[in-house]
């Protein structure tokens, strides 16, 4: 019988709204076999990110280069750097059979849903706008025009909600998480990812 593919899942939604910790928690979880896909970004790492393990901080032209190479599933300026994906582990991961986590921004989910539309899409909302803000401002990360500016992208990003999935609420991390992992699990039923396995099973007996 054919090794059996893994599935893609995508965690996006607006910046702040904790993408990056709700992956972190989930991915130190221990009943959940998920490999985590590390994006690429000429984002200048933050104090506690570490190359190959958060992110891998490339400059703008060698970014670009690997635009140009197609190395990328997906890619997408933000804010005034640049975020992608690399495709040659996403697709020999899932060909091994191992499910696979993105966690990326909304325009590179779009762009993945183009060439993955079988992939799983989940959009991580968070309780409310003033919370978003909230959490943004408590990085002190940034300069207020920054913040404004991520405000405004953020409610846009929102109205994109629709080309996802799932929505998951992002108010506790154990709870977030606790929701993902019962999407995975879903996934894992679902009929039209299992009807040609258990077909051929009845056509061997």
């Amino acid at each position: 019988m054919e090794q059996e593919k893994g599935i893609l899942f995508v965690l996006s939604g607006p910046s702040g709204v904790g993408k990056g910790t709700v992956r972190q928690a989930i991915m130190e979880e221990n009943n959940i076999q998920l490999h985590y896909s590390i994006s690429v970004t000429t984002r200048k790492p933050r104090e506690e990110e570490q190359e190959g393990v958060d992110y891998f901080f490339k400059t703008k032209q060698q970014f670009e280069e690997m635009i140009e190479n197609k190395e990328l599933l997906e890619w997408a300026k933000y804010v005034g750097n640049y975020y992608g994906t690399p495709v040659a582990y996403v697709e020999e991961t899932l060909n091994q059979g191992n499910d696979v986590l993105l966690e990326i921004e909304v325009q590179g989910a779009l762009q993945v849903k183009e060439h993955f539309p079988e992939a799983v899409f989940i959009f991580l909302m968070p309780p409310s706008l003033s919370e978003l803000k909230t959490r943004i401002t408590t990085r002190g990360t940034e300069a207020e025009h920054l913040i404004n500016n991520r405000m405004t992208v953020a409610k846009e990003e929102i109205q994109l909600m629709d080309h996802y999935d799932y929505v998951v609420e992002n108010d506790k991390i154990q709870l977030a998480c606790d929701r993902i992992r019962a999407i995975v699990s879903a996934e894992h039923c679902r009929k039209d990812r299992l009807y040609e396995k258990y077909k051929q099973m009845l056509e061997v007996e």
